[in-house]
């Protein structure tokens, strides 16, 4: 299957008022057309920087700085200039964020926001601008779309609003929809129609998808591939069954045992919290809290490996055990 999105060594960068905090640190993943990959991990891990660094939306600060390459079919969009990034930003590459409230206008209608993507992108279509705005409502399972089409945000329950958000990113029919945290705030049965929803659009435009999200229960439903991050720092890559059955990472398997479902009389929890990278980056940076944790994962970092098929991981553990590289 083409790779449409190859990522290679990336790292950001911030200037943070405390000195340089590295959000990202050489993050390495492709994406194929058609394809759904999730991105885990606990809040400062770095999955919204490197979703929002594809597309140019990182604001690293006049100190900060974002390196590698980020290659969309061909192209290396951190050397386009910003009037390049706007032709392709929104219309090629999209973004469903996470708090439908603040992605949308209050002050225009549903048709409004709509337009002004079509105006932006499609500026020739002005004729069927209103048949295609129609189409995506219906496409994303709105119900009566030509009243929906005329109200405010306010006047829509969280989960309109949020299918309103898809229907932007989607109107488009962008190759690829980044989407960070798409079902947070949102009760479970809403969650499992605007993950379904998605899923089926993105198949039927042969769209790929890039979903950020803390819900292992959403990876598995719908992503074909995961990458785990930790601190900014992706630790394991794989097919998402080879994730839950054989997580290979001591933080994967931390992630997994910490489910609900292991629950056993007491709750299993990772301990400690995610610390902030700020200086120099140096070690694992999982090997505060691994219970397996050796001296060299304190003093270098480990590299990335290929374990067989499509799973890699970084981990000195690992390494010592063998892998197939």
């Amino acid at each position: 299957m083409e790779e449409i999105l190859k990522v290679n060594h990336l790292n950001v960068v911030f200037d943070d008022i405390s000195g340089p905090l590295t959000a990202v640190y050489d993050v390495n993943f492709g994406l194929r057309r058609g394809e759904i990959l999730g991105i885990i991990g606990e809040s400062g891990s770095g999955k919204s920087v490197t979703a929002r660094s594809v597309i140019q939306l990182a604001q690293v600060g006049k100190r900060g700085s974002i390196s590698g390459e980020i290659l969309f079919q061909g192209m290396d969009l951190l050397k386009l200039k910003e009037k390049e990034m706007c032709r392709i930003r929104g219309s090629r590459i999209t973004m469903v964020f996470q708090e439908p409230m603040t992605a949308l206008n209050p002050a225009m209608t549903v048709e409004e926001q709509l337009s002004e993507v079509l105006k932006l992108h499609s500026p020739g279509e002005r004729e069927k601008r209103r048949e295609r705005i129609l189409e995506t409502l219906r496409q994303v399972q709105l119900p009566e779309p030509e009243i929906l089409m005329k109200k405010y945000p306010f006047e829509l329950s969280g989960g309109l609003r949020q299918r309103v958000v898809i229907a932007m990113a989607v109107i488009g029919k962008p190759d690829i929809i980044i989407a960070d945290e798409p079902t947070t705030a949102l009760d479970v049965t809403t969650q499992a129609e605007l993950l379904s929803v998605l899923k089926k659009i993105a198949g039927e435009m042969g769209s790929a998808v890039i979903l950020i999200t803390h819900d292992l229960g959403v990876v598995a439903e719908i992503a074909d591939r995961v990458l785990v991050m930790y601190r900014g720092m992706g630790v394991e890559e794989c097919r998402t069954a080879s994730l839950f059955d054989e997580p290979l990472h001591p933080y994967s398997q931390g992630l997994l045992s910490s489910r609900p479902s292991n629950f056993n009389g007491r709750y299993s929890a990772i301990p400690g919290t995610v610390k902030q990278n700020y200086g120099v980056f140096q070690g694992c940076p999982y090997s505060d809290r691994c219970p397996y944790a050796l001296e060299t994962c304190r003093e270098k970092i480990p590299p990335s490996l290929s374990f067989g098929g499509e799973h890699r991981a970084a981990c000195w553990k690992l390494c010592k055990e063998g892998s197939s590289e």
